[in-house]
């Protein structure tokens, strides 16, 4: 598992935390029952500490590629501009800088990659500049890349896109903050916006109070979604500065947490207060 590893554990004024990150690493154990922290990748391209999010991989000819968001430094308040950063690695842990992805600006964050039937690849990423959109660029060989013109999605009021084939539709899950969006499609061109998964606390300890920024793995065509929570804020927004600029660490940390995902009626669900069978396979 590669993430985001914000540094909750630093006193900083405003959101420093989530700037100057690393990507950091677990490893599953016992087909997935139990994770254990392997630390941090090397990742850094030029001299000083640099901001890293959210990691999307996927495997091709041989090789493991990476694309990032690389922000220059560390920021106190969010902003900066984003760059899509690609990767490629042979064993996951010794990664070799590929290059910038140009997108439709510099402000592109949270790619997520999927080969389509015809081998072109697809990213969408949510691009930040003036009238927010989730986007698409397109790529026969995930070094090269066009750009999509028309955004997927327009509504600026969502990141994180994750796409993904299960059943017989492709699908769209993208973080509103309350909860995750659903979208469903025949071709991941033309969506269907669908309700709302993981907008409400579950029983689970730390599962709470809703889940954000998710990503999907299937496993013998059971669908996962693994997602983030804040366990010390009644909702994501609902943190408090100290007089010293500085939200408590209660507030800053957050947990990794995975549900089920499951087509009814049409659409995608997940109850994470019910049992449910969670088991990795070795991979091949």
């Amino acid at each position: 598992m590669l993430y985001t590893q914000r540094r909750a554990n630093v006193e900083a004024p405003d959101v420093a935390y989530c700037y100057g990150n690393d990507i950091g690493v677990a490893s599953g154990e016992e087909n997935g029952q139990t994770f254990v922290y392997r630390g941090t990748l090397n990742l850094e391209m030029e001299k000083g500490r640099n901001t890293f999010w959210a990691p999307d991989v996927v495997y091709n000819n041989g090789e493991y590629h990476m694309f990032l968001v690389y922000i220059r430094g560390v920021r106190i308040h969010w902003g900066g501009n984003g760059q899509m950063a690609h990767y490629v690695s042979k064993n996951l842990w010794d990664w070799k800088f590929a290059g910038f992805i140009k997108l439709a600006s510099d402000k592109a964050i949270d790619a997520s990659l999927m080969q389509m039937p015809d081998g072109t690849w697809g990213m969408w990423y949510k691009d930040n500049a003036p009238k927010a959109a989730i986007r698409m660029a397109q790529s026969k060989d995930l070094y090269h890349w066009s750009l999509v013109a028309k955004p997927v999605l327009d509504n600026p009021g969502q990141e994180g896109p994750k796409i993904f084939k299960h059943g017989n539709y492709y699908w769209m899950i993208t973080d509103e903050w309350h909860g995750m969006r659903v979208y469903r499609s025949k071709d991941a061109s033309t969506w269907e916006k669908q309700g709302l998964i993981l907008d409400s606390a579950s029983q689970r300890s730390d599962d709470t109070p809703t889940g954000a920024h998710g990503d999907v793995i299937i496993v013998n065509n059971k669908a996962y979604v693994f997602y983030f929570t804040h366990p010390g804020r009644k909702t994501h927004f609902d943190a408090h500065m100290n007089k010293d600029g500085i939200y408590p660490f209660n507030e800053r940390r957050s947990s990794i947490e995975v549900g089920p995902l499951e087509i009814e009626n049409g659409t995608l669900v997940s109850d994470r207060n019910k049992p449910f069978d969670f088991w990795l396979t070795e991979p091949k």
